[in-house]
């Protein structure tokens, strides 16, 4: 896509260093990152770097001649042949040679080593699985625990050695065995899956087995529930009676795959998945849909940029920073056309570590005790339990009495105490440049009395209780708006700097499988479509939202009878 950048800049800017971006724009993050995973693509991993460098062995191909005839254009419309040419034809099998990997994925593990700084910041070692079955994107992100002495040892894992999820477990089962390493994947948001990603079925057709299943719960503790292609928590027609499902959608067909149906949305989010996970422990004696949620970026600017106000886009060519960004093409999925305004200024990834090391974090995803947000930096605490009580949320100690008292995000509770229901242990903190909070809600699912899954939205939590009072359908007023669109601005008089909370289920019957977790708010805030047509001076496309509502997810605390 033009990118001018490589894995040094990309690692200089995670630390907070100053970088100039492809276009000629300085960039920098307001705060460093703790940690990072660059992962590229495996498949034709370093390929169209080498063929801008017009590689010999690469230029054999007279396909691939043609293909750098367009990369040298240099344009959107020579992306999209290249794009095209590869859907309709296959991928050239020279960008597969491990002559033309080998040496950028040896590129990436020095600079992985080079930027790690054990106990400042984490480089962990990683790459994508782009699985593409007819167009639809099941992608993985795998990440290693280990350095290089180990990773070393193997080459990245592409869907041109299979597009199965089972085979790429398969692979990062031999690598713990092979190299006494550790390994997991995290599969992309599920919206650009053409109802693929939380199917209980295998790509050949077949439904889960038990087996299946626990290796899906084995290499896979993890979702990536938020990113630049939209927001994969919940979906208005899944949800229809929760006002704030319907968030940064992307309702596309995917990479040319079939036209997306209504049929196929019930298996790509978040919320659904969960709750088919409980219906699916009863069957197979497994959840295979036991994960706990994070946000990336997914961007290609070696630029991890998720902030509204400091968007550097999906990728360099046509969508950092300018004038015309808004309107530009992203890309095209069938008779879809994705245009610059759609993208998503999302998300991060946040984890509760003993340490920032490799060990440290990889040990905190592993455990899914982590957290998303859509880009603001919301400190979140969750903890369940049966001993909690009203005055643990003031405590200077929180976090210790959540740990003994309780489980943290990603954790499980069994075996309810006679006549108790949980209690949660819930603490929210703004992100200190950021805007203050609307609410905190926790979100229910469960297996009712005849076998049927349901959900719940609750408010446990929110900013000025003494004039909002949730009316007898449990619904809260707005927080309000301070947004300024012209100025691109807003201001904190409204909203809450934190928020705390223990909150019991009044809905709770020890009977019935359960899974919670919690969403919290922030007020409204300018969406990064408003602070550039305030930059440019330019008018902000009709329809597109000028404002929203930064949110953070909680990994899941799940409670078996």
């Amino acid at each position: 896509y033009g990118l001018t950048l490589g894995p040094d800049e990309a690692y200089k800017f995670a630390k907070g260093g100053e970088v100039t971006a492809t276009h000629g724009q300085i960039a920098k993050l307001k705060r460093p990152l703790d940690f990072l995973v660059i992962a590229d693509h495996a498949e034709g991993l370093g390929s169209m770097q080498m063929l801008s460098k017009d590689d010999p062995t690469l230029l054999k191909s007279p396909r691939l001649q043609q293909w750098r005839e367009w990369q040298k254009k240099g344009d959107s419309a020579s992306r999209h042949a290249i794009s095209k040419d590869s859907r309709e034809n296959g991928r050239p099998p020279e960008l597969e040679l491990e002559e033309i990997r080998r040496p950028a994925w040896n590129q990436l593990i020095k600079a992985s080593e080079t930027y790690n700084e054990p106990g400042t910041f984490t480089a962990l070692h990683g790459f994508e699985w782009s699985s593409v079955p007819k167009g639809s994107n099941l992608h993985r992100v795998v990440v290693f625990r280990d350095g290089a002495d180990k990773v070393s040892q193997i080459m990245p894992y592409s869907f041109i050695d299979s597009g199965e999820p089972a085979d790429l477990w398969k692979y990062m089962a031999a690598y713990e065995k092979e190299q006494q390493g550790r390994v997991l994947a995290i599969p992309h948001n599920g919206n650009l899956s053409n109802g693929l990603m939380f199917k209980p079925q295998m790509l050949d057709g077949k439904p889960f087995d038990t087996q299946y299943a626990k290796n899906r719960n084995k290499w896979e503790p993890l979702y990536e529930v938020t990113q630049m292609k939209g927001d994969g928590e919940a979906h208005p027609l899944l949800s229809p009676n929760d006002e704030f499902a319907d968030f940064e959608t992307w309702d596309k067909a995917s990479l040319g795959g079939v036209p997306k149906e209504d049929s196929m949305i019930p298996y790509e989010y978040a919320r659904e998945a969960l709750q088919k996970g409980l219906t699916l422990e009863t069957e197979l004696g497994v959840n295979p849909f036991k994960f706990g949620m994070i946000g990336s970026t997914d961007s290609h600017t070696a630029l991890s940029t998720p902030e509204e106000d400091n968007f550097y886009g999906k990728h360099s060519l046509g969508l950092e920073p300018n004038p015309k960004r808004m309107t530009n093409v992203i890309g095209r999925a069938r008779d879809e056309v994705m245009l610059g305004w759609e993208q998503v200024a999302s998300g991060y990834a946040a984890v509760w570590a003993t340490e920032n090391t490799r060990e440290g974090i990889f040990d905190a995803l592993n455990r899914k005790e982590v957290y998303a947000t859509t880009g603001s930096r919301i400190g979140l605490r969750f903890f369940a339990g049966w001993e909690f009580d009203a005055k643990d949320a003031f405590s200077p100690n929180l976090a210790r009495i959540g740990y003994s008292k309780g489980v943290p995000m990603g954790g499980d509770l069994s075996a309810a105490p006679k006549d108790k229901a949980p209690q949660f242990l819930i603490a929210a903190s703004k992100d200190p440049d950021g805007a203050n909070l609307d609410r905190i809600q926790v979100i229910k699912g469960w297996i009712d009395g005849t076998g049927n899954t349901q959900e719940k939205v609750f408010n446990v939590d929110w900013s000025d209780k003494t004039n909002r009072k949730e009316n007898t359908a449990g619904q809260l007023a707005p927080v309000g708006n301070t947004l300024n669109v012209k100025q691109a601005s807003y201001d904190n008089s409204i909203g809450a700097s934190q928020l705390v909370t223990v909150w019991q289920d009044p809905t709770f019957d020890a009977s019935q499988r359960a899974v919670y977790y919690v969403r919290v708010l922030e007020i409204p805030t300018p969406r990064w479509t408003t602070y550039d047509a305030a930059r440019f001076g330019i008018q902000i496309p009709e329809g597109v939202a000028t404002s929203l509502q930064e949110r953070a997810y909680s990994s899941p605390i799940w409670y078996t009878p």
